[in-house]
């Protein structure tokens, strides 16, 4: 199984595809240069495989890279920065 991480701005979301299926997204808004991760959802039949953390980790390695700062409104991605304090560093 072959995936691929992927921005999609005119959505305001990053998604992970798997063979070209989007298996998961972790949707935001900007405002000021935050990018307010507010919604992450994994499709049902990829739960449980890794998807949403690699897809985490993956937006905000980009996030950092764009300059921009984060808010965690959504309880996964507020997780995931909960457990790895490298990520700590972007919260606005």
């Amino acid at each position: 199984m072959s995936h691929r991480i992927e921005h999609v701005p005119e959505h305001n979301r990053f998604e992970i595809l798997v063979d070209d299926k989007v298996a998961a997204y972790a949707e935001y808004t900007e405002h000021h240069g935050v990018r307010d991760f507010d919604h992450t959802v994994t499709e049902t039949e990829f739960r449980g495989q890794g998807l949403a953390g690699a897809l985490v980790a993956a937006a905000l390695d980009t996030t950092r890279a764009e300059g921009l700062k984060i808010r965690t409104s959504c309880s996964y991605v507020d997780a995931y920065v909960a457990k790895h304090p490298e990520y700590q560093d972007l919260v606005a």
